[in-house]
């Protein structure tokens, strides 16, 4: 929430509108939460466009089009698929931007080096790619939404202060 009270997801809903942008989302741990999210808006139908949720590695690389080699060299929870995803679903669903997302829900998956709790969130536009790494936690349904939370803050920051 921001301090009018307003849901992010309403603000990134004008912000979107004002710039005549569209989006497209790829969500993998959080199981389409994302999408949920914006689609419960009133007029989100004027710029959201997709959100596909791509949970394992087949779909990952099948549907989505992420390639394997990426997946098995750095891991599906990586700013490499994490970028990969937000730029295919940018593609697929010809939007200005594309918002991909991969992490560690939990409670199990994690390892020492990848972490419950872990997750990246790449946003992909027309000029730029912007990813990055987060450290949730709590129960696995709090870390699905903390993880949205940040995604669409992210989102709303980008485009309310570009840099």
């Amino acid at each position: 929430m921001t301090t009018e009270n307003k849901p992010v997801e309403s603000e990134i809903k004008d912000i979107f509108i004002k710039k005549k942008m569209t989006l497209a989302v790829a969500e993998s741990c959080t199981g389409g939460l994302a999408g949920h999210r914006i689609t419960n808006v009133p007029g989100s139908s004027k710029f959201f466009e997709m959100s596909l949720v791509s949970y394992s590695d087949e779909v990952k690389n099948k549907v989505l089009g992420v390639p394997i080699d990426v997946i098995r060299e750095f891991g599906a929870v990586s700013s490499q698929v994490a970028t990969a995803m937000a730029k295919r679903a940018k593609k697929m669903a010809l939007t200005n931007v594309g918002l991909g997302i991969t992490g560690i829900a939990g409670p199990d998956g994690g390892t020492k080096e990848k972490p419950v709790g872990l997750v990246y969130i790449a946003i992909v536009t027309d000029d730029k790619i912007i990813c990055k790494e987060y450290q949730f936690d709590g129960e696995r349904q709090e870390i699905k939404e903390k993880i949205v939370q940040k995604a669409l803050e992210l989102l709303r920051e980008i485009f309310t202060n570009p840099s």
